[in-house]
């Protein structure tokens, strides 16, 4: 399981932790990933991804996961949203079509 947003890119950092003593200690900063459901709809249905608090911030900004992934180039989407991306071309190119 990567601890990893799909859409920030964010991922754990390294760090110290630092007593009063000043003596330091590595410790872990994990991001606040969270697995959730996200209405897609073009596919009138849910998609499930692992992204950020600020992740989903994003999203409602832009306009629901749709915009975002069509927003956005290929070559800068996550490797797992690009399966995605390509479901929901096909199913807006299919709408057209009919």
């Amino acid at each position: 399981m990567s601890r990893k947003c799909a859409i920030t890119g964010k991922k754990p950092m390294v760090g110290h932790n630092v007593s009063h003593s000043q003596r330091k200690t590595k410790r872990l900063f994990l991001p606040n990933i969270q697995e959730t459901g996200l209405f897609s709809e073009a596919l009138q249905t849910l998609v499930r991804v692992k992204i950020s608090a600020n992740g989903l911030r994003t999203i409602d900004k832009v306009g629901g996961i749709d915009a975002f992934v069509m927003g956005t180039a290929k070559t800068k989407l996550e490797p797992e949203l690009r399966p995605l991306r390509a479901r929901i071309e096909k199913a807006l190119a299919d709408k057209k079509s009919a």
